[in-house]
């Protein structure tokens, strides 16, 4: 028998700054001889879906987890940013410190276990930050894998900051705010100066990372909004961890046809598989 999934709402924050983070958990199957796929979920790892700047959890890849977390037996987690889906919050005071809050709230209070985090854009930065803090509060981290979607590390300062001109900086330094017309949606992105200066507290490309997990990226090399080449410099930065970079030569940044869903569910399969031979 499968489990329903869980949603729910958990309070991040306290006073003004709480606010209510949305949240789906399917629990991982235990019993029955269909509960699984050879046994994957025997000690399996749950997964984690971190979504990108202004996606929300119910969006194709999203669900494609879930449902291939359901298939597998394993325990799903997605869950909105504030700002961002049914979650409290405006997204114009979102901050990667206050979006890492909660991705850390989330995992800290629903998931257990061995955890695989799968992030997309801006949630493949938020997963790298997220790993590192959970190493830091003890070593071997619960987090053993992590799956990046045309990850947008430091994409605030490299990818955003970099490329504009001295008259929008100026408005954001003096405004506080600026917006990009969006290629996705008929309503621009709106960059504040928050974003962009607490961005700067967590850049990761200017040194070496320490995840202590598997890391597999999936790169489109059409993708527009960050390059192949912003992939590889990640890469070069992983010294210290397994590492694979996959790329797709015709795919975007969504990276969300079926056969880039396929790809993704293939990538996430072997990495479950793999930490589950780790674990026994």
């Amino acid at each position: 028998m499968v489990n329903d999934a869980l949603t729910a709402h958990l309070t991040v924050g306290t006073g003004e700054a709480a606010r209510a983070i949305a949240y789906v958990h399917r629990p991982a199957r235990q019993n029955g001889a269909d509960s699984g796929v050879n046994g994957v979920h025997n000690g399996g790892p749950g997964l984690v879906w971190l979504g990108g700047f202004r996606s929300e959890m119910t969006g194709s890849k999203a669900t494609a987890l879930d449902a291939l977390g359901e298939r597998l037996g394993l325990a799903v987690t997605r869950f909105d940013y504030s700002g961002h889906g049914v979650s409290g919050g405006s997204f114009e005071d979102g901050t990667i410190s206050r979006w890492l809050e909660e991705s850390l709230a989330v995992i800290d209070t629903v998931t257990s276990g061995n955890l695989i985090l799968v992030g997309s854009s801006m949630g493949g930065w938020l997963a790298l930050l997220a790993t590192q803090a959970l190493l830091a509060r003890a070593r071997p981290s619960r987090v053993k894998g992590l799956v990046l979607i045309a990850p947008a590390v430091d994409f605030t300062e490299k990818l955003i900051w970099a490329h504009f001109p001295e008259a929008i900086k100026t408005e954001i330094i003096e405004t506080g705010r600026y917006q990009i017309p969006s290629i996705y949606s008929s309503d621009p992105y709106v960059i504040t100066r928050g974003l962009i200066e607490d961005g700067r507290e967590h850049l990761l490309l200017d040194g070496p990372i320490d995840l202590g997990a598997h890391v597999h990226i999936l790169q489109g090399r059409a993708d527009p909004d960050v390059p192949w080449q912003h992939a590889e410099r990640l890469m070069e930065r992983l010294v210290h961890d397994d590492v694979r970079l996959t790329y797709i030569r015709d795919g975007d940044h969504r990276l969300s046809r079926p056969e880039d869903l396929t790809l993704l569910e293939r990538i996430t399969m072997g990495m479950v598989e793999t930490i589950r031979d780790e674990n026994g």
